[in-house]
């Protein structure tokens, strides 16, 4: 079957809520992003609009492998020195903040399970060691498993276990995520694309679009690129044997059990880095080959696939966010390019960019600033 598991998830029509005339800010995508920025925006006595091309959740965040991580796409121990360790604290702290928020929001669509990343080889041990150590030396919760369940043993060398991060039905996220913001008094309209910014009538607009920025921004749309995630979904097994999100070979390779026992798993982008650098959504033959491959590998023979599909994400050259203020650009906002990670990311970027659209800018968001690119420092345009 081909199409997303998670949008397949019964609910209700989003509560109508319509304003009339030009809006405060208008926030263009209808995913964690936008839907955060716009309950924040709401909340706030904003007058806010936002616009998605399709149906709330069923771009990027209904599509993707239903992890909520803390952090970011880099380890923390990488990032600590691309930001210095003040910034890195924070930026991890934020997420780990996020987590508990959206278990305060998201009810039975996360389920704060921890995730293992896993060492497929002495090089991988050797960088999640390094990693384990800096999240402990600045007091974060990790813990380093050398001895693994029998299903994981004999194809790993160690594992990092990151005890606050959870599983998502991510659609039912975000739509829940939807509903509270239109109940706040957020103007959604599903169905609506965007082709130009000069288009929308707003004081202030909010590009929220992730890997699907193309067109709205030149210079945007150089410095975040899109990537394709493919993902394939197994009957029921009959044992729980992976609980919780693992993810291994520097990421390319992740999954998890649903509580049905079915096994959703996604990846393996590297068999084809090429043709992987696409917003088209589509699934191969090659990728989805190699994700049956590991599939074997972990079980032992191919369950039944029920479900196949693919979501684009974007990639930036930091592995970190853009979010803040367009240079050259006045009254036009990104918080996008989350690197695979926008689950948690995407909440904490929306809901800063609202922050500082309401007046109260939070010194976290300096991490992300959109200057700090050559595509769009200066407000250059490609």
């Amino acid at each position: 079957m081909s199409g997303s598991l998670w949008l397949e998830d019964a609910h209700e029509p989003l509560p109508r809520a319509r304003i009339t005339g030009r809006a405060d800010v208008a926030v263009v995508g209808g995913g964690v992003t936008g839907c955060a920025c716009a309950l924040a925006l709401a909340q706030g006595g904003a007058r806010v609009r936002v616009f998605e091309a399709r149906r709330v959740a069923e771009g990027a965040s209904g599509r993707n492998g239903g992890f909520a991580l803390r952090g970011s796409a880099a380890p923390y121990d990488r990032v600590r020195h691309v930001l210095g360790g003040e910034r890195a604290r924070e930026l991890w702290g934020l997420t780990e903040r996020a987590l508990d928020r959206m278990e305060e929001l998201a009810g039975d669509a996360l389920v704060r399970s921890g995730s293992l990343r896993l060492a497929v080889d002495a090089a991988e041990r050797q960088e999640l060691e390094t990693e384990y150590a800096a999240l402990r030396e600045d007091g974060f919760a990790a813990e380093w498993r050398d001895m693994l369940d029998p299903s994981l043993q004999s194809h790993f060398q160690g594992v990092l276990v990151h005890p606050t991060d959870g599983a998502l039905q991510p659609a039912r996220w975000v739509r829940r995520l939807a509903r509270l913001a239109a109940e706040a008094g957020a103007d959604i309209r599903e169905g609506t694309r965007v082709e130009s910014l000069g288009a929308l009538d707003a004081d202030e607009i909010v590009i929220a679009t992730d890997g699907y920025t193309s067109g709205l921004h030149p210079a945007l749309d150089a410095a975040i690129r899109p990537a394709r995630g493919q993902v394939l979904v197994t009957e029921p097994l009959p044992e729980l044997l992976f609980p919780r999100p693992h993810y291994a070979r520097y990421g390319y390779e992740y999954w998890h059990q649903l509580r049905d026992g079915r096994l959703v798993i996604g990846g393996c982008r590297d068999a084809s880095p090429q043709t992987e650098a696409t917003a088209e959504e589509a699934t191969t033959e090659l990728v989805q080959g190699r994700l049956e491959a590991v599939v074997r590998g972990l079980l032992g023979r191919l369950p039944r696939v029920t479900h196949r599909w693919s979501g684009i994400f974007g990639v930036t050259a930091d592995s970190l966010p853009l979010a803040g203020r367009l240079p050259g650009r006045d009254g036009v906002w990104v918080a996008a390019g989350y690197s695979g990670h926008g689950n948690v990311l995407g909440l904490v970027c929306g809901e800063l960019v609202a922050g500082a659209l309401l007046g109260h800018p939070a010194p976290a968001l300096a991490a992300f600033d959109p200057s700090r690119t050559s595509e769009l420092e200066d407000g250059h345009v490609l």
